[in-house]
C-alpha cells in the first residue's frame, strides 16, 4: 500500500508543478530612440499574430515589399490603405521579437502557439542643450507571448 500511496503522490505533484509555469513571456525596451507613432502603428498590426509572421512581415517592411497600416493623412500604398515603412522601428521590433522567441524555448513554450500582445508608451524625452532645445524621440515598448 505505500507503493501506492507514493504513486498517487507522484501524480498529484506533477500538474502542481506544470501550473507554476509560466504561462507568457515578456520582453520590455525602455527609451527606445523610436518615433512613438511608428511603434503604436506597428504594435496595433503584430497585436494577436505570431512570432513567425510578424517577423516575416517586419523583414518584408524593411525591403519595401510591405507598408504598416497607419491613420492619419498618410499616402496609400498599394492593398493596404494608408500606410508607411517605419524600417528603423521595424529592425527594433525584429530584434524583440527573436529575444522573445529565444526566451520562449529556453522555457520549454511552444513558440507556434504564443500570442503576441505589444503596447508602446511614452517616455520620458531629454534635450539636447543650445539654442533650441531640440528634443528626441523616446518610446518604451513591452512585448508579450502569451499561450491560447
Amino acid at each position: 500500500m505505500k507503493m501506492e500511496k507514493t504513486e498517487t503522490k507522484v501524480e498529484n505533484a506533477k500538474p502542481a508543478s506544470s501550473a507554476n509555469e509560466a504561462k507568457e513571456i515578456v520582453v520590455r525596451a525602455s527609451d527606445a530612440s523610436i518615433s512613438m507613432k511608428h511603434s503604436m502603428a506597428i504594435c496595433n498590426f503584430i497585436k494577436g499574430r505570431k512570432i513567425n509572421y510578424s517577423i516575416k512581415f517586419l523583414e518584408d517592411v524593411i525591403a519595401l515589399k510591405k507598408a504598416v497600416p497607419m491613420k492619419g493623412e498618410i499616402p496609400h500604398r498599394k492593398n493596404i490603405g494608408a500606410g508607411r515603412y517605419p524600417v528603423k522601428a521595424a529592425g527594433f521590433f525584429i530584434k524583440l521579437l527573436k529575444n522573445l522567441k529565444t526566451n520562449a524555448a529556453t522555457r520549454n513554450l511552444d513558440v507556434d502557439k504564443l500570442m503576441i500582445h505589444a503596447k508602446a508608451d511614452r517616455a520620458p524625452r531629454p534635450r539636447k542643450p543650445g539654442k533650441y532645445h531640440r528634443k528626441f524621440k523616446r518610446t518604451h515598448l513591452e512585448i508579450t507571448g502569451k499561450l491560447k
